[in-house]
């Protein structure tokens, strides 16, 4: 009979399903076992917090929202409506933060997919946002709706990937005031991930929860209760929520559905230079957003969002995957847990290509996001130039890291079996072990086998091709997407989803100058 360690050993290995099928770890919650690095002492967090609290009660920010403005007035904020600044006390923000959970749950169509966050939990989030797309093959091009829904299904098929972010790439060829909801109906169609929508405005984040309501065949009661979108608050530091990110803010917990506050601090541009301040100001204007959430929506699920990094002090150009990316990553998640606020950071890259530079910058705040213990880590796979292309091999690439970083949070099993002294015994002194029973039963799934790295001898790489790593990444895309199946989706409900899409479609056509 099969061990309980056995069992789970095989079910956390990657292998090459029958038929050559591409090696990948199997669908989990990742958990992180370890304890989280500490990079600022319990001092150093206080007077952090004091100063975010001096920011928001000396200094405060700007909300560029009449409902938002009423709204914190009402709740003893201190509004300026002359300069749409408001005030608030620290009473408020602890007031907010009582309400706040400190995990919750997302339930996508399929709710096998269903996620966690906060806690010790983390998902890896689909790259979100560039305006151009790149493969090693078609090169560097416009965002387009093709493009879209091949990143989809490959977020799909890999099972390391757990959401997909807000638009892998911009389809520039379908018209801008609608093509969200095309996005959208391909996250539910091609994928049974949970997604993010688009909160730039209330209509786009109504029009994303309306449509996993329907995909799921529940109301928008029964989603508020157990919600199923999730979006990103992001805010235009320096201390300013603009129109349309606070209307979709409010519009998101008005439904029950997730929030992450991300402030965008560059130190050197929209933040200070130094990470302490860079720190004070992101706290700040995170934690604003967590309150503005709480008083349109006692309980509304929100996520304590960081995104510091820094700019090149000679050009101004954003960096990515620096020592101080990776610093604050550990930092901010050290802030969350004292709020008790699910955490989500990132792992970029500044690297124009699909080469060492995108791998080591990436790995590099990877690294941060994990021991900072990051519950969401956006933009996990493919993002390439600073975000400013969705690039086909570098998501290849990123699950490779991810499935790696998975397999070294998985914890070291002690017991008799593992520890097999007798195998010990049993090899006389200079031997080897590769055909003790013990070596036997466990080789197949003992180590992690790779999506893209090559252990071939030289001579024997050369003969295959002598192709690196981004060379090999073109070739699991390619085979990924003709593997991939599409996940079954009832014909009632994609009907209604369909007839969803066309009603808004002409509703914002109608409402167009």
């Amino acid at each position: 009979m099969e061990s309980g360690t056995n069992r789970r050993r095989q079910g956390m290995r990657g292998r090459r399903i029958a038929g050559g099928q591409l090696a990948q770890l199997p669908w989990q919650q990742v958990i992180n076992p370890y304890a989280p690095l500490q990079a600022l002492s319990g001092d150093q967090i206080e007077a952090i917090h004091l100063t975010s609290m001096r920011i928001l009660e000396e200094l405060g920010i700007e909300v560029r929202s009449d409902k938002a403005l009423q709204l914190l007035r009402a709740a003893g904020a201190q509004v300026d409506f002359s300069t749409s600044t408001v005030r608030i006390e620290r009473g408020l923000v602890e007031q907010a933060l009582a309400s706040a959970p400190a995990s919750f749950t997302l339930t996508p169509r399929n709710p096998a997919r269903r996620i966690r966050l906060g806690e010790n939990h983390l998902q890896f989030a689909l790259v979100a946002g560039p305006p151009n797309v790149h493969d090693c093959e078609r090169g560097r091009r416009a965002g387009n709706f093709q493009d879209y829904c091949d990143f989809v299904r490959l977020a799909q098929y890999f099972n390391a990937i757990h959401l997909l972010g807000n638009q892998v790439c911009a389809p520039v060829d379908l018209p801008a005031t609608t093509r969200h909801l095309d996005t959208y109906r391909a996250n539910l169609t091609y994928s049974d991930r949970v997604f993010h929508v688009s909160a730039i405005g209330a209509g786009r984040a109504l029009d994303g929860v309306r449509m996993m309501a329907i995909a799921r065949g529940i109301t928008l009661e029964e989603l508020a209760r157990e919600p199923g979108v999730i979006t990103i608050i992001s805010v235009n530091s320096p201390r300013r929520f603009d129109e349309a990110m606070t209307e979709g803010l409010i519009a998101m917990a008005e439904h029950g559905q997730a929030v992450v506050i991300t402030p965008f601090t560059l130190m050197g541009a929209m933040a200070p230079v130094s990470l302490a301040a860079a720190l004070a100001q992101q706290n700040a204007e995170a934690l604003f957003g967590v309150v503005l959430a709480q008083l349109v929506r006692a309980g509304t699920p929100v996520m304590y969002g960081a995104f510091t990094s820094n700019v090149d002090m000679r050009s101004g150009a954003p960096a990515f995957g620096t020592p101080e990316n990776a610093k604050a990553n550990v930092a901010s998640g050290q802030l969350a847990r004292r709020y008790r606020l699910p955490y989500r950071t990132s792992n970029a890259s500044a690297s124009n290509a699909a080469d060492a530079q995108g791998v080591y910058e990436t790995e590099m705040s990877l690294w941060g996001a994990v021991l900072g213990h990051g519950n969401l880590i956006y933009h996990a796979a493919g993002w390439q130039e600073g975000g400013l292309t969705a690039s086909f091999e570098k998501l290849v690439l990123d699950v490779e890291m991810l499935q790696s970083m998975m397999e070294f949070l998985r914890p070291i099993v002690v017991n008799e079996a593992e520890l097999g002294f007798e195998t010990i015994r049993g090899v006389p002194t200079g031997g080897h072990f590769f055909g003790e029973p013990h070596t036997m039963e466990r080789y197949e799934h003992a180590f992690y086998r790779p999506l893209i790295s090559n252990w071939q001898n030289y001579e024997s790489w050369r003969i295959a091709g002598a192709k690196d790593a981004t060379q090999r990444a073109t070739e699991v895309w390619k085979q990924a997407l003709r593997e991939y199946q599409q996940p079954p989706l009832d014909p009632a409900l994609h009907e209604a989803l369909d007839a969803y899409v066309e009603q808004r479609r002409t509703q914002i056509g109608s409402d167009e100058p």
